[in-house]
C-alpha cells in the first residue's frame, strides 16, 4: 500500500472499470512522447503517413532529427512520482554534438559495442520545467532508447525527489491530456 492511496482521486486514477467523462476507460500512469524537437519546423511525424520525413537536408524519424547543423535524438526521461512505486516516463528530444550522433548511430545499427555518454540539452520545453534543460545522456539498456540525467534545476530534482501526483496531473494537461475531469468524484 502506497501513501498515495488515500487519495481517492489516485483511486480513481488506477480504476481500471471507471468510465471516464468522455466515455472511455482510463487506468493509471500512461508515458509522453514528444514527436519531434520543438525547433523542428516541417509539421509532425505522427499521421504523416510514413516512418521518415525529409525536406531538403533535413531529416525527422521517431529516433533521429536532422535539422540544419543541430543533431537529435529521442530518449527517455524518467520522473518518479512520490508516495507511489510508479513514474512517469517521458520520451523527450535532446540536441548532442555531431560526434555523438554519429556514434549513437553505430551503437544502434550494431557497428559500436557502446555508446559514450555524452553532454545533451533537452530541447522540448516540458510543462513546469521548461526547455534547453542541461543533461547528460546514456546509453539505455539493450535495445532501448537512451536516458537522460538533468544535470541541475528543477528538472534534476524532480527526477531524483520525484513529482507529486498534482505536478503530474499538471505535467498531462500541460501535455495535452488532461485526465483531471476524469478524477471529479462520483
Amino acid at each position: 500500500m502506497t501513501l498515495l492511496t488515500l487519495d481517492a482521486r489516485w483511486r480513481r486514477f488506477h480504476d481500471e472499470t471507471r468510465i471516464g467523462p468522455d466515455g472511455q476507460p482510463f487506468s493509471g500512469i500512461f508515458d509522453i512522447g514528444f514527436d519531434h524537437p520543438d525547433s523542428w519546423r516541417h509539421g509532425p511525424l505522427r499521421g504523416a503517413g510514413t516512418s521518415e520525413l525529409q525536406i531538403g537536408e533535413d531529416k525527422l524519424s521517431a529516433d533521429l532529427c536532422k535539422l540544419g547543423e543541430d543533431r537529435f535524438v529521442c530518449a527517455m526521461l524518467h520522473l518518479p512520482v512520490r508516495g507511489a512505486d510508479e513514474s512517469v516516463a517521458l520520451a523527450v528530444w535532446v540536441q548532442i554534438p555531431s560526434e555523438a550522433f554519429y556514434a549513437y548511430i553505430d551503437f544502434a545499427t550494431g557497428t559500436a559495442p557502446d555508446f559514450p555518454t555524452c553532454e545533451s540539452l533537452l530541447v522540448n520545453a516540458l510543462p513546469g520545467f521548461g526547455g534547453d534543460v542541461p543533461c547528460t545522456l546514456n546509453e539505455g539498456a539493450e535495445g532501448e532508447r537512451p536516458i537522460l540525467i538533468a544535470q541541475d534545476g528543477p528538472l534534476k530534482a524532480a527526477q531524483e525527489d520525484g513529482i507529486s501526483f498534482d505536478d503530474l496531473l499538471d505535467l498531462y494537461a500541460g501535455c495535452g491530456q488532461d485526465v483531471r475531469p476524469h478524477l471529479m468524484a462520483d
